[in-house]
């Protein structure tokens, strides 16, 4: 297995924990509807190709849910789950021990790979990003949906605000997460040809703060920044953070709002049938023609 992180890549994600926190989930009965939303998503956008996919992976996605997607699809193979915590989930998958950070696959052996809901938790995504489009053939395809930079945004605000009045201090509480820009950038700077990224936002409402931290915990997305306090959540905190989410971010009703925004990708290892963008000058046709005017250049004065 080769390790392919930059030296310089800031580790911000407590990985170990991270494992320790899906297994808690999954024992306690994993909230699974933003999976299934984007695994939905997947599906549609697989179902618009028009090819087959000899060898497709599944990394890291935190659930069985796209390996289903997959397996029901007539066009993709076989199918290996890649994962620390692998397991097949459905007949006729592969299980691969595997870090995102550290992919075990050569370079052009790959068909098809596919992400729900993990990439946004590994510390070195422009790397993992890049070891993936090494990992496709030639005209290869990846998929993946990643947590956006607004999602949670009332949980963070709430807690920094509630921190700030009763222990005069901040510390991470949400993790940081890409926009659909960054996002969009660190596609093409990892070299996939026709990248493309749209954004799913979605608003849940919840009884309460403590009801939307319970869920978080059923997904196994609980806090595990490095950066992270060690000191146990004060009560005061807590209950002045349930304070400051109800003033802000409830509806009449008093139920409570929680951004989730889900960042779609897609992108393909480069391949000379693909479309290629025009040379500069090299167009055929005017756009004067086209709107039926008269072209000006762009120092001439319009007429009157």
């Amino acid at each position: 297995m080769r390790e392919c992180r930059m030296a310089s890549a800031p580790v911000i994600f407590d990985r170990a924990l991270l494992r320790a926190r899906r297994r808690r989930a999954a024992a306690l009965g994993a909230s699974t509807f933003l999976l299934d939303r984007a695994a939905e998503e997947l599906a549609d956008r697989l179902a618009t190709v028009r090819r087959d996919f000899a060898w497709a992976v599944d990394l890291a996605t935190p659930s069985d849910t796209v390996r289903r997607v997959l397996a029901g699809n007539r066009k993709v193979g076989t199918i290996v789950a890649a994962d620390a915590l692998a397991g097949a989930g459905a007949e006729g998958v592969l299980a691969v021990a595997a870090d995102p950070e550290a992919l075990p696959f050569r370079d052009g052996s790959l068909d098809l790979v596919v992400s729900a809901l993990a990439l946004q938790f590994v510390n070195d995504l422009p790397g993992t990003l890049v070891q993936i489009r090494r990992a496709l053939r030639p005209d290869g395809l990846f998929i993946a949906a990643l947590l956006g930079g607004d999602t949670l945004s009332e949980l963070r605000q709430a807690f920094a605000q509630a921190e700030s009045e009763i222990e005069g201090g901040l510390s991470p509480r949400v993790a940081p997460f890409a926009d659909l820009r960054e996002l969009g950038s660190l596609m093409q700077r990892a070299g996939f040809a026709l990248p493309v990224t749209d954004v799913d936002r979605l608003t849940v409402r919840y009884a309460s703060p403590l009801a939307l931290m319970h869920d978080l915990r059923r997904m196994g997305a609980t806090n595990a920044l490095i950066e992270r306090s060690r000191r146990p959540l004060r009560r005061a905190t807590l209950e002045r953070m349930t304070d400051i989410y109800l003033a802000r971010f409830a509806d009449p009703d008093r139920r409570i709002r929680a951004t989730f925004e889900i960042v779609h990708l897609s992108g393909w290892a480069p391949h000379e049938s693909q479309q290629q963008p025009l040379a500069p000058g090299s167009a055929r046709a005017r756009l004067a023609d086209a709107l039926g005017t008269r072209e000006q250049s762009a120092g001439e004065k319009p007429g009157r």
